[in-house]
C-alpha cells in the first residue's frame, strides 16, 4: 500500500491568486483546486493500491468536482487547521458530508503567511482537549516535493520508492505539482509522482518549454514514430498545465489522416538520406566526399560498432572535454563529468554507437537512434586535432552500412537551412537532401491562443529571414564564446 499525505495549502496554482483569495476572499478563475484535481485523476487511475489523506483548510474546501474524484476507496477527507479548530471541523464536515478522522495543523512560520491567515502569534493554535480528529503527526512522513528540489525526478522517485517501502507516508502540496518554490525549496513533483504511481505513460516522452508567458511541449520521440494527439490525449495536456502542443508530419515516410484545420501549421524541414544500398550511396555523393572516405582509411581511421563499456564512456568523454569551441562557438558538452557521460551513455535505448578508433584509441563516435522505419544521428562528433583524417566522413559511410545491414529505409541528420553553413554543406555533401514537414501547433489555452496568433511559438531563428540570419550569425558565435571563456575564467577563480 502506498499512502499519501496531501495538504491543500493554496486553492489556485498561482501563489498570488491563492494569497488575494485566503487574504480577502476574493475567488477568481475557472482554476480552483485545479492541481488538486490532477492528482486525484492520477491517483485514481494507478494501477497500485494508494490510500490518500487530504488535508483542506478552511480556504480549500473541495468543491463538487473533487470531491466527486475523491471516492472513499482511495481518498480521504482531513483538516489542516488553520486557526480555530472546532470551528474548521464543523465546517469541513458539512460542506464535504465526510466524516473527519485526522488533522494536521497549517505552518505559518514566515510573516507573509501569518498575514495572509490572520494568525497573528507566531505559535499554532491550541488543540482543545477531546477534540474528535487524531492528530496525523503520530506516522513518519517523507516530503517527495522537497527531494523533488533537490534530485532529479527518476532519482527522486527511486529514494521515495525506498522511503514508502520502510513505511514512510510520502508528503506532498498540490501547488508545487509543476513549479519550483523558490524560498521553501520544493517542487516540481509531478514527473517522479508520475513514475511512483504508474500513470501517465502517454507523456513520458514529452518535452516541456517555457516561453514568455506560455508553456509549449513536444514528444521527444517524434521523429521516431508517429504522433496522432487525440482529444483525450489533449485534454490531459491542458489539465498538466501546457497551454501549445507541437508535433510533425513524418511524411518521409508515413502520412496522417485529416487533421483539423484549426490547428496551425508551418514549414519545417528534416535532412534525410534515402537508405537503399551502400553501393547506392556511394555512386550518389561526389568524388570529393569519396576520397575524404578513403583518407580516413589510409590514415588509419577504422570505424565499428563500439561496445558500450566504460572504456568507450571514456573515450566520449574525453572528446567533449578536448575543447570548449566547437563550430565556431561554445560547445555544450565541455567541462562534462566522467560520470555523467557513463550514466548518458549506459542508459541509452534505442541507440547504436559507432566508433571511429586510431590504434585502439577512440578518436570519434556517432549516436544513432533506432525509430520506426528511420534511423536518426543524434550526436557525430570527433577530435579536432585528427581533424585532418576525415573522421566524421568515416563516421557517415559506416552510419550508412549499419543502416543498409539493418533495414532502415531512412537516416536523418537534424534539420538544412538552421545556423550552421558549414554543417549544411557537409550533409549535403555526404547525400543528404533537404526534405520539407509539416509541423503542427495546437492551442490548448486561452493564453496559447493568444502565443500562436502573436507568433510567439515560433523559435527566433526561425521567425527571422534566411539573410537576417546568416547575418547575425557571427555575432552569435562571438557571444557564444565570450560567454564560455567568462564561464572558465569563473570556474578557475
Amino acid at each position: 500500500m502506498l499512502t499519501l499525505r496531501i495538504d491543500v495549502d493554496y486553492p489556485y496554482p498561482s501563489r498570488l491568486r491563492s494569497f488575494i483569495y485566503t487574504a480577502f476572499g476574493i475567488r477568481f478563475g475557472k482554476d480552483y483546486l485545479k492541481n488538486s484535481k490532477i492528482l486525484a485523476r492520477m491517483i485514481n487511475e494507478s494501477p497500485r493500491r494508494v490510500k490518500a489523506y487530504w488535508f483542506f483548510t478552511p480556504k480549500t474546501i473541495p468543491d463538487m468536482e473533487l470531491l466527486k474524484l475523491l471516492n472513499p476507496e482511495r481518498h480521504e477527507v482531513a483538516l489542516h487547521i488553520a486557526n480555530n479548530p472546532c470551528k474548521e471541523l464543523r465546517l469541513l464536515e458539512e460542506r464535504t458530508g465526510r466524516k473527519i478522522r485526522y488533522y494536521t495543523v497549517h505552518g505559518t512560520s514566515r510573516f507573509l503567511a501569518r498575514l495572509m491567515w490572520k494568525r497573528w502569534r507566531y505559535k499554532s493554535p491550541p488543540i482543545p482537549q477531546g477534540f474528535p480528529p487524531q492528530s496525523f503527526y503520530q506516522f513518519t512522513s517523507f516530503s517527495l516535493d522537497v527531494i523533488c528540489h533537490i534530485y532529479p525526478a527518476g532519482y527522486a522517485a527511486k529514494i521515495a520508492e525506498k522511503a514508502a517501502a520502510s513505511g514512510q507516508i510520502l508528503h506532498i502540496h498540490p501547488i508545487w505539482l509543476f513549479q519550483r518554490g523558490k524560498i521553501n525549496h520544493r517542487g516540481p513533483f509531478y514527473e517522479a509522482l508520475r513514475r511512483i504511481l504508474a500513470v501517465d505513460n502517454e507523456l513520458e516522452t514529452l518535452a516541456l518549454r517555457r516561453k514568455a508567458f506560455f508553456t509549449m511541449a513536444r514528444d521527444n520521440d517524434e521523429y521516431e514514430r508517429d504522433i496522432f494527439p487525440t482529444d483525450a490525449f489533449l485534454e490531459k495536456l491542458k489539465q498538466r498545465g501546457i497551454d501549445v502542443f507541437t508535433f510533425i508530419e513524418r511524411s518521409w515516410c508515413s502520412k496522417l489522416p485529416n487533421l483539423p484545420s484549426r490547428w496551425v501549421r508551418e514549414e519545417d524541414n528534416v535532412a534525410t538520406l534515402r537508405i537503399t544500398t551502400f553501393e547506392d550511396w556511394w555512386k550518389a555523393i561526389d568524388k570529393k566526399t569519396r576520397n575524404m572516405v578513403r583518407k580516413a582509411e589510409k590514415s588509419g581511421i577504422e570505424t565499428r560498432e563500439a561496445e558500450v563499456n566504460d572504456k568507450f564512456a571514456e573515450g566520449v568523454w574525453r572528446i567533449y572535454n578536448e575543447t570548449p569551441i566547437r563550430q565556431d562557438r561554445g560547445f555544450p558538452h565541455y567541462g562534462i563529468s566522467l560520470k555523467a557521460v557513463q550514466q548518458g551513455v549506459f542508459s541509452a535505448v534505442n541507440c547504436v554507437f559507432i566508433g571511429a578508433y586510431l590504434r585502439d584509441e577512440l578518436v570519434g563516435f556517432a549516436q544513432l537512434v533506432q525509430g520506426d522505419n528511420i534511423a536518426i544521428l543524434s550526436q557525430l562528433l570527433s577530435m579536432q586535432k585528427h581533424f585532418d583524417k576525415a573522421v566524421n566522413n568515416a563516421l557517415i559511410a559506416k552510419t550508412v552500412e549499419v543502416c543498409v545491414k539493418k533495414g532502415v529505409g531512412w537516416l536523418m541528420y537534424g534539420r538544412i537551412e538552421t545556423a550552421h553553413p558549414s554543417l549544411d554543406r557537409f550533409k549535403k555533401s555526404n547525400g543528404f537532401f533537404k526534405f520539407p514537414i509539416t509541423r503542427f501547433y495546437v492551442p490548448l489555452t486561452r493564453k496559447g491562443r493568444l502565443a500562436v496568433k502573436l507568433g510567439l511559438h515560433k523559435d527566433l531563428k526561425d521567425a527571422l529571414p534566411k539573410s537576417i540570419r546568416y547575418t547575425l550569425l557571427p555575432l552569435y558565435c562571438w557571444a557564444s564564446r565570450v560567454k564560455v571563456r567568462i564561464k572558465l575564467m569563473l570556474k578557475e577563480k
